[in-house]
């Protein structure tokens, strides 16, 4: 198992902005405002030169959620007073936010009077390393809150390849999506994949604007991945802390997977994956043979790029 943490910095911020989460509020608030129809609130439908934007005017979301047209104006315009959890809720269920949206508008709100400056530098707890040491045959690894990889087992290693042999900075889920065509092939669902990480990012930044390493991870995605910029421009917000995932590995061939992320409790903002297969099944003999090979498992990255 490498466990150890992740030793360099990020890409120099380069004078990347810091995340206002003043103005994350308001492109939020006006991306949603901008994919619902009147109709799809109740609200009588105008014709189409009546209406010179799509989607609800901030005139109809302020009626819907029972405020003044200058309190949301001054909201979605970054200068907006603090807001109760009375207004959340409201605005919520105006704009038919899913529970994962209404958390995250509530996450934005109460955080941008947060200011908490994060170290440079990860380290995972001995006894984290510990345990993933003993969880034989199971693929576990800890990840940090800019989706750094920090430490993984050796079953990690024989599934999803040598991150030993990869920089430390490099060891970072965004990176490896969205820069590494060899990664990105062991992901069946690619997007939702992608997707999950980004809505990810967005959550630590919308508390921790002043992270300049993760301003800087951001800006080289951006100019880098056209993908990135897209879902980052998108506002998305999905957490997907368990469910199911297809892999396709190089060395065994496809694997149906279950998963867990599970976070940290003592305040690193670290968290702990866990995959699984079902007992009996192909999958499951195919993760046995990974596990029994350990790291013999783990394709180098130039075999990887050949497949």
């Amino acid at each position: 198992m490498n466990d150890r943490p992740v030793t360099e910095e990020a890409a120099d911020p380069g004078g990347e902005q810091p995340i206002d989460p003043r103005a994350e509020i308001g492109e939020f608030l006006r991306g949603r405002r901008g994919r619902l129809r009147p109709q799809d609130v109740g609200l009588p439908s105008a014709t189409r030169r009546n209406r010179r934007v799509p989607g609800l005017r901030r005139e109809e979301l302020a009626q819907l959620a029972g405020v003044s047209v200058a309190y949301l104006t001054r909201l979605e315009q970054g200068r907006g007073p603090n807001v109760s959890n009375e207004v959340i809720d409201a605005l919520a269920r105006a704009l038919r936010l899913t529970d994962s949206e209404h958390a995250y508008l509530t996450h934005l709100v109460k955080c941008q009077r947060r200011k908490t400056r994060m170290p440079e530098q990860q380290h995972v707890r001995p006894a984290i390393r510990e345990l993933l040491a003993s969880m034989e045959g199971v693929p576990a690894y800890v990840s940090g809150w800019r989706s750094d990889i920090l430490a993984w087992n050796r079953t990690a290693a024989a599934l999803f390849g040598d991150w030993d042999a990869v920089p430390p900075r490099e060891r970072n889920w965004a990176r490896l999506l969205f820069l590494q065509p060899e990664h990105r092939r062991l992901f069946v669902d690619w997007k939702s994949r992608a997707a999950d990480i980004v809505g990810g990012l967005r959550l630590h930044a919308s508390c921790h604007p002043d992270d300049p390493q993760l301003s800087a991870l951001v800006g080289e995605l951006s100019v880098k991945s056209e993908e990135f910029r897209r879902m980052w421009a998108g506002h998305d917000v999905r957490e997907n802390n368990f469910g199911v995932r297809s892999l396709r590995h190089p060395l065994v061939g496809d694997l149906t997977l279950s998963f867990e992320t599970l976070p940290l409790s003592d305040g690193s903002e670290q968290s702990l994956t866990v995959h699984h297969a079902e007992p009996g099944s192909v999958s499951a003999e195919n993760l046995r043979l990974l596990a029994s090979w350990g790291a013999d498992a783990a394709v180098p990255q130039s075999d990887l790029r050949r497949l």
